[in-house]
């Protein structure tokens, strides 16, 4: 476990990062009720501590309610996470959506569910969200799972897109946001046990304990990066850089640039006002 000092500088680097992505892609507005998706996995704890500082301390008013899904499987702890929250003084909504009893009328034997529990899950929290009345959704993906999806998208599937910092899904009036988009992996990592988050697993057989399953294509994509990592050590800063970096004229694709009258995209729009003020208030936070 590193020293205190080295938490308050990885503490500072999520504020930092996180206050950055919420201005750049005005993921937060003035009146903003936002649901937090908390799953009780380390990305979620850290995902809903720095959004409760930040409205403590942020130009704009908006609301918190942290919603947790219990999902169906046997010993999942939703107590425990239910506990946690109600000592932080955030607004909760404790929900139960039966997804391992879908799951398993739905996957054939061998079958891999992870990506239909994962459309279910989502299905659930925009029910949730509309029944609450939330303008936002916001998810915990990181850093390393923005340039994971991107690696799997190139090399498996032949597109070239990673995931949405904000989104507005059709037919869904609430966009869903995902502030950790600049954060590593590796810092939610120790930031959540210096803060001793109450980690909770979902307890699908497939997700949780030694049993652990990760998506073979996935699985070889973190090694690669792994190996990577060991020759270019700011590597993921580079490919996570590289996705607002983009030269449409270097591309094949005829929608982003039009090579028949050689015309370039359209200029950026700037950011809004009223988010301009946010990054300075992370900064201020420690």
């Amino acid at each position: 476990m590193p020293d205190a000092k080295s938490v308050q500088k990885i503490e500072k680097r999520i504020f930092h990062k996180t206050g950055k992505a919420i201005q750049e892609f005005g993921m937060i507005s003035n009146g903003d009720k936002i649901l937090v998706a908390v799953s009780g996995g380390k990305d979620s704890w850290v995902l809903l501590y720095v959004l409760n500082e930040l409205k403590k301390r942020a130009p704009v008013n908006f609301e918190l309610i942290a919603v947790n899904i219990d999902q169906g499987y046997q010993g999942f702890r939703q107590d425990l996470i239910e506990e946690y929250i109600n000592k932080s003084g955030i607004t909760q909504k404790m929900e139960f959506f039966d997804i391992a009893s879908l799951v398993d009328e739905k996957i054939q034997d061998g079958s891999v569910p992870c990506s239909l529990c994962s459309r279910l899950r989502r299905g659930a929290l925009y029910g949730a969200a509309k029944k609450l009345g939330c303008t936002k959704i916001a998810l915990g993906h990181h850093q390393d799972d923005f340039i994971e999806t991107l690696l799997l998208n190139t090399f498996f599937i032949g597109t070239l897109a990673a995931m949405a910092p904000v989104l507005k899904p059709d037919e869904e009036n609430c966009h869903v946001i995902r502030p950790l988009v600049y954060v590593s992996e590796s810092d939610i990592k120790i930031y959540t046990k210096a803060k001793n988050f109450p980690v909770v697993c979902c307890e699908c057989p497939l997700m949780c304990g030694e049993s652990m399953h990760v998506d073979h294509k996935r699985r070889y994509i973190k090694k690669l990066l792994l190996q990577l990592e060991k020759e270019i050590p700011d590597i993921k800063n580079s490919i996570l850089a590289s996705l607002g970096n983009i030269k449409g004229s270097h591309l094949l694709d005829k929608n982003i640039f039009d090579f028949l009258n050689l015309n370039p995209p359209r200029p950026k729009e700037k950011s809004s006002p009223i988010v301009d003020n946010i990054l300075s208030s992370f900064d201020g936070l420690l």
